[in-house]
């Protein structure tokens, strides 16, 4: 059987996976690649989910592409919207030509005698599968499971005689319109249903086990669509993504020297939100700092609109169990429900969930350290994508692009084929810390097992840190002891 190939493979055409192949294209425009994409459509992300009012927890200054000014008045955007800037440009650079649809990685070999990747991908439209070579591949896949959300057990839910809907998987056609909705979550996807839905439902309840940290912000950015009103377009939009980046970076620093004087201004903002009457205490008070979690933006203080106006209520207890009209609380209290909305989470997945290997044997990357949280020790020619989880994704996916296309420069420059990280034998004891550090969220805490480890030094660290990380990656190629070139 022939074996196609080419030089680099982008795994994802979401917002990551589009950004890359920008980047390649400009920079690299010797190396030729291909996209592949799991799914019949672009957008990732913001193509899958579907939900009532479903947008962005960044301002787009910062979640946009750096090369790609954001021109809408609204700063804090629809999901429908943000695709439509995905798609822009993919169209505009002819990226959209790369794609392969319905084409999922199941799974990646590395071949040492060869210096090649050989990809076994499944159509997923006709149930075939092919392979494909390439002499670098370029994970863009995201972090979770697109067919499988985090779901806990929720006990005797089957005794509900109403509609179970779970945000993942919204149905197109599902009537909520005067209808008892309970959606059971604290985090963003649960604050941006309750008063999205409140509108139409008859009411709707946030059933949490515990709150979280919620800011509300303007939607529209004022400093940026006056910068705009003066300036280009790019030069308003470079002003104003620098001045966010910083400003994010300083909130977050902020939460890790003085948690307590954040947590009080993050509260009183809640109480001046929501007056006396409110118990913000128990709704809206977490156990935990600023920041160990992530917090959750509210737009135009939505949320607490629609807990002022009675559209909306938040209960914080624990489910007993499910009854056939609704929820029994350990509390005593029940909940009446006509829909049941399960945000409960994500599901983090490694690789895309691809099976990778050297030379046939499998990979644990539990037993692997990381380079700069985009390579792996001992994985040869390839990149994963995962931006920050205390700043906007897109960041960091656009410092890994700008690396990587230094990177195979270096390597045509070179003459070389192959580049490893490799960590050196008196390291191999250094002090392990979890790939991403200092979070204790949920969704993170439950897979960080299964990911490389940090070690307690450059470059063997995952910093989650804009301006450390644009230094680390700047650093010359020649001048690195740990990448391995051949």
């Amino acid at each position: 059987m022939t074996v196609e190939h080419t030089d680099v493979v982008i795994v994802g055409a979401g917002l990551s996976g589009i950004g890359a192949a920008y980047h390649l294209t400009e920079k690299c425009p010797h190396q030729q690649f291909l996209i592949l994409e799991s799914r019949n459509t672009i957008g990732g992300t913001w193509d899958l989910f579907r939900y009532p009012g479903i947008r962005s927890d960044s301002d787009m200054h910062t979640l946009g592409y750096s090369f790609k000014p954001w021109n809408s008045a609204k700063a804090i955007a629809d999901g429908p919207s943000i695709l439509r800037y995905v798609k822009e440009t993919a169209a505009e650079n002819h990226i959209d030509e790369k794609i392969r649809y319905s084409h999922k990685l199941t799974a990646a070999n590395w071949d040492s005698a060869s210096s090649r990747w050989t990809l076994t991908v499944a159509q997923t439209d006709t149930g075939n599968s092919v392979q494909i070579s390439c002499n670098f591949l370029y994970m863009c896949a995201g972090y979770y499971n697109y067919n499988q959300p985090h779901e806990p057990e929720l006990p005797q839910l089957d005794n509900f005689k109403g509609t179970v809907v779970h945000p993942q998987f919204w149905p197109k056609d599902l009537d909520y319109e005067n209808k008892k909705v309970v959606v059971i979550g604290s985090g963003a996807t649960a604050v941006t249903l309750v008063p999205s839905m409140a509108d139409k439902a008859a009411k709707v309840t946030m059933l949490q086990r515990s709150p979280t940290y919620i800011i509300s912000r303007p939607s529209e950015d004022w400093f940026a669509n006056g910068m705009r009103a003066l300036l280009p377009h790019k030069l308003a939009y470079a002003i104003t993504r620098f001045r966010n980046t910083r400003f994010q970076e300083w909130i977050y620093k902020r939460t890790r020297r003085n948690p307590a004087r954040i947590k009080k201004i993050l509260l009183d903002a809640v109480r001046k939100e929501l007056g006396s009457d409110f118990d913000v205490d128990k709704h809206f008070t977490p156990k935990y700092n600023p920041w160990d979690q992530r917090l959750c933006l509210v737009p135009d203080s939505d949320l607490f609109a629609a807990l002022k106006n009675g559209s909306a209520d938040v209960v914080t207890d624990h489910i007993e169990t499910f009854t056939d009209s609704g929820i029994q609380l350990k509390s005593g209290d029940q909940l009446d429900a006509d829909i049941i909305v399960t945000a409960t989470g994500l599901q983090l997945v490694l690789m895309g969930g691809a099976a990778i290997s050297m030379d046939g044997e499998a990979v644990d990357f539990s037993k692997l350290w990381t380079y700069k949280g985009l390579m792996n020790s001992d994985i040869p020619n390839m990149v994963a994508t995962f931006g920050y989880i205390n700043a906007s994704w897109t960041l960091r996916a656009d410092l890994t692009a700008e690396w990587v296309c230094r990177l195979l420069n270096h390597m045509r420059e070179t003459n070389t084929s192959m580049v490893v990280p490799k960590v050196s034998a008196e390291l191999h004891n250094m002090p392990q810390r979890d790939w991403v550090a200092d979070f204790p969220a949920g969704y993170m805490t439950r897979v960080m097992h299964l990911f490389p480890k940090q070690g307690d030094r450059e470059p063997w660290i995952n910093t989650q840190d804009f301006r450390r990380d644009r230094k680390l990656f700047n650093q010359p190629f020649d001048q690195d002891q740990w990448l391995f070139f051949s």
